[in-house]
């Protein structure tokens, strides 16, 4: 099934594509389409489908494919590059860009590419600035607040969305492909752009975490209608109904009502509750010197 310039304009509606930012360069209004009453700039969804037409033309005319890097740093753009050399063949450099890969000749990563694709054109500043020493052809994907100056294609799109970027280089590989003869255009090409989508390594983490709970096997339910040494809860009353009105059985009956009898009669003879006083007898009263024996008294003590 042939796929028309209609279907590809449809998924970069779903992908958002289109959105822009509040920002716009004073170069990239030719590409802009409308404004919102929110202020973002709306980018022309037919003017971004002819140049990637235009960069797919400019990526077929170079013979060997490993003449091309393609760099990301923008992590949502890292895996899409990664696919879309995987497809066209072409170099890539996902994550941070080396300083001196192409103007550093003494260096072990030192390339000597023909052509250079960047994700963002604001982000990867580095690489658009050693192109231009080297005066290599930059293809980028701009959005409307990204900067123009060293970059001979622009393809006008949102470049911070990674559904956005992942669908750019998706179409962008499928015309290569059409282009060089690989793939036919009758038929179509059965990669999903889902491939192309940057995941993060957290959420497929507890992704897998989920489906390893899920197929693990349940647990029998356990029955709480026996006891752990296998005798039955609803056998511990078949004795006999018991009646709550009963007297306790097994602790000896008794008498909670005498102590506080006594400790009321105690009250009642005026002695304190709680103290028992000792006999008069049980006290030794100290002997006090009377007037007979003071003599005596006196002798003692001295």
């Amino acid at each position: 099934m042939a796929v028309t310039k209609e279907e590809d304009i449809q998924m970069m509606l779903v992908c958002k594509t289109h959105l822009g930012t509040r920002n716009c360069d004073y170069r990239m209004k030719r590409y802009v389409f409308h404004r919102t009453v929110d202020g973002i700039h709306i980018i022309h969804l037919g003017k971004t489908w002819e140049k990637i037409m235009v960069a797919a033309r400019a990526i077929v005319a170079i013979e060997n494919p490993a003449d091309i890097i393609v760099a990301s740093q923008r992590p949502y753009g890292s895996r899409a590059v990664l696919k879309f050399s995987q497809y066209t063949g072409a170099n890539a450099m996902a994550g941070r860009w080396m300083p001196g890969t192409l103007t550093n000749q003494i260096t072990t990563k030192y390339l000597e590419p023909r052509l250079l694709i960047v994700t963002d054109s604001r982000t990867d500043s580095q690489a658009l600035k050693e192109a231009s020493y080297a005066n290599i052809p930059v293809i980028a994907l701009c959005d409307t607040d990204s900067p123009l100056e060293n970059v001979d294609i622009a393809i006008p799109a949102n470049n911070k969305g990674k559904e956005s970027i992942a669908l750019l280089y998706w179409l962008l590989a499928r015309e290569v492909q059409y282009l060089r003869g690989t793939l036919s255009r009758a038929s179509g090409w059965d990669i999903m752009v889902d491939s192309f989508f940057w995941r993060d390594p957290e959420e497929l983490e507890n992704k897998e975490e989920a489906q390893e709970e899920w197929a693990a096997p349940a647990k029998p339910a356990e029955d709480w209608s026996t006891k752990a040494g296998g005798e039955s809860w609803e056998g511990a009353g078949a004795g006999g109904e018991a009646s709550w009105d009963a007297p306790a059985t097994g602790g000896g009956a008794d008498d909670w009502s005498a102590a506080p009898a006594a400790a009321q009669e105690a009250g009642q003879n005026g002695e304190p509750i709680g103290r028992r006083q000792a006999p008069v007898s049980d006290l030794q009263a100290p002997r006090r010197c009377t007037t007979e024996s003071s003599a005596v008294c006196r002798g003692a003590r001295a």
